[in-house]
């Protein structure tokens, strides 16, 4: 099997990955996304069940730098982003906080700005990087098929737990420092269930629930929401605790125990016909780094990025890839191994 060849490899086609693979491709360089999952976007997900659709990972995104602002305007005026609503109330959305707190979400769903962000972009899906490892001229990934992918760069935006473990796979040594700063970084997960509904909910408008101190603390109708405009679907998120207690259960059980919290947003009639969980291993960044990516020391170009750097969430994780691209992009080894290369 032949080298997939590339200037720049991004394990992780997420937020920040497809960040940084926008800037670099931008830039003439010869990217390569690759992700595990059978379509890009990571936690920016969005699920068919039945004739409807639910966003079962980020729910909405808000800007709070002019840099993210700009960008999400810009989706906003190609019909992808919208302003959901402004402000929480104890239940509810509502509009009584203030510009500060403004939410967006994406028409149609999360996954479809991510599928259009990375149209254009050199990208393959279904390949599971079990390995990376330095070469004479920068990096190489390989796949549990056998494939072998290089490129004189390599950004790593998968969980850092994740990426240390290719590292590891390929005897990748890391300063005492960078071990340390990477290997401080953990998560909570979350479980999320999805929820087909004949009849209708009684979810206020906007469209969302949120109560911060329950166990499943986010109830979300992705019809209102502009997700899934032919069926009601709910989509219920739980919070870290909730997760770690009820991860290893049956399906079924963890169902159960949301549907109870369902009960009381059906409206009479309505009942439940299809539902489905999703287990999210790492959905919370618990401990995040204190800059936007971290340029691992005496390797050959290697850049981290994702939401565990200097700010978790979507404009977290966006931000993020767009620092390890210009830092590449400025980097001395990279630019001369891509000089060599040509």
């Amino acid at each position: 099997m032949s080298a997939r060849n590339c200037e720049v490899l991004i394990i992780g086609a997420g937020l920040a990955g497809i960040s940084a693979a926008r800037i670099l491709h931008a830039a003439g360089v010869d990217v390569l996304l690759l992700d595990k999952g059978r379509s890009v976007g990571g936690r920016m997900a969005t699920r068919r069940i039945g004739n409807g659709a639910a966003d079962h990972g980020a729910q909405f995104f808000t800007a709070a730098s002019p840099e993210f602002q700009r960008t999400v305007d810009g989706w906003e005026a190609d019909g992808f982003a919208f302003l959901w609503d402004i402000g929480w109330s104890t239940g509810s959305i509502t509009g009584n906080e203030g510009e500060n707190h403004t939410r967006y979400a994406i028409a149609g769903g999360m996954n479809r700005l991510m599928k259009h962000l990375a149209a254009d972009i050199p990208t393959e899906t279904g390949v599971r990087v079990v390995a990376v490892r330095q070469a004479e001229t920068g990096w190489e990934a390989e796949a549990d098929s056998g494939q072998i992918y290089t490129g004189a760069g390599l950004i790593l935006t998968a969980p850092p737990p994740q990426a240390l473990a290719l590292l590891e796979a390929g005897n990748v040594p890391l300063t005492a420092m960078d071990a340390e700063n990477l290997g401080r970084i953990h998560y909570s997960p979350a479980l999320t269930g999805i929820f087909r509904i004949e009849g209708k909910v009684t979810i206020p408008s906007p469209g969302a629930v949120h109560r911060p101190a329950e166990p499943l603390p986010w109830i979300a109708d992705n019809q209102q929401k502009g997700v899934s405009p032919d069926e009601t679907v709910v989509t219920i998120n739980s919070n870290g605790d909730y997760a770690q207690r009820y991860w290893d259960a049956p399906e079924v059980e963890i169902l159960e125990t949301m549907k109870a919290t369902l009960a009381h947003y059906l409206a009479p009639g309505s009942r439940v016909v299809e539902s489905q969980v999703q287990r999210w291993r790492y959905a919370f960044p618990r401990h995040t780094h204190s800059q936007p990516t971290l340029r691992t020391s005496g390797t050959r170009p290697l850049f981290f990025a994702g939401d565990a750097f200097q700010g978790p969430l979507v404009e977290g994780a966006w931000l993020s890839g767009a620092a390890a691209a210009a830092g590449l992009l400025g980097d001395a080894d990279f630019l001369a191994a891509r000089q060599t290369k040509q």
